[in-house]
């Protein structure tokens, strides 16, 4: 988890995945598109986003295509973040509950 951690902290990698969420399997020259960034340096970026599982590539070809993989992501909401949400489900399926009974009374 610290590779994904350590690749989300940059906010030019969040952008590279943000973009994959819109459209999953852009080639090096359509992600360049939306970015101020170099070839190079996207080229970097997305080697440490695939370094940590983040992306997958296929091979098409001889063209390169990037997908998005969202289980290192969903790995860090069941670990982290997931057990904070199911207290609040709990309040607030224990205040309806109670304002039910309220309302039968």
């Amino acid at each position: 988890m610290d590779k994904v951690f350590k690749a989300l902290a940059d906010s030019n990698r969040r952008h590279l995945l943000d973009s994959l969420f819109q459209s999953n399997g852009q080639t090096l020259s359509e992600l360049v598109e939306h970015l101020d960034m170099s070839r190079q340096a996207t080229t970097k970026h997305l080697r440490i986003l695939e370094d940590a599982d983040l992306i997958t590539v296929v091979w098409k070809g001889r063209t390169k295509h990037h997908y998005l993989n969202t289980a290192p992501i969903g790995n860090i909401y069941d670990r982290w973040i997931g057990k904070f949400d199911q207290n609040k489900v709990k309040s607030l399926t224990d205040m309806k509950n109670k304002l039910e009974e309220e309302n039968n009374e």
